[in-house]
């Protein structure tokens, strides 16, 4: 999904909410579900990758181009983290929420 195709997929969302043709439930899960796959179908060089490590940082999602640009990212983001203390993994197709609440 590039991203024209994801902004015109939330303005949808949103206005199905604002029309009352869903609630805030539903609308939570609809963003959700277009960012995961905005995310794991993402054109280009860039991959999703989840973080593991320190409470604060552990689950977030960062798009970078493999294993080391993913760990600077995430330095860049969280203060205080150090590369020792960051792991990351390649998030397969669909499997960037980790949850499917």
């Amino acid at each position: 999904m590039d991203r024209i195709s994801a902004l015109r997929n939330l303005e949808d969302a949103l206005a199905a909410f604002e029309d009352g043709e869903t609630d805030l439930d539903g609308l939570e899960r609809d963003v959700r579900g277009i960012l995961r796959t905005y995310a794991t179908e993402f054109e280009g060089d860039l991959a999703a990758y989840r973080v593991s490590g320190p409470d604060r940082v552990s689950g977030a999602v960062v798009m970078a181009t493999g294993e080391q640009d993913a760990r600077e990212r995430v330095r860049s983001l969280f203060d205080g983290v150090s590369d020792g203390a960051v792991g990351v993994e390649r998030v397969a197709d669909g499997g960037v929420g980790g949850s499917s609440d």
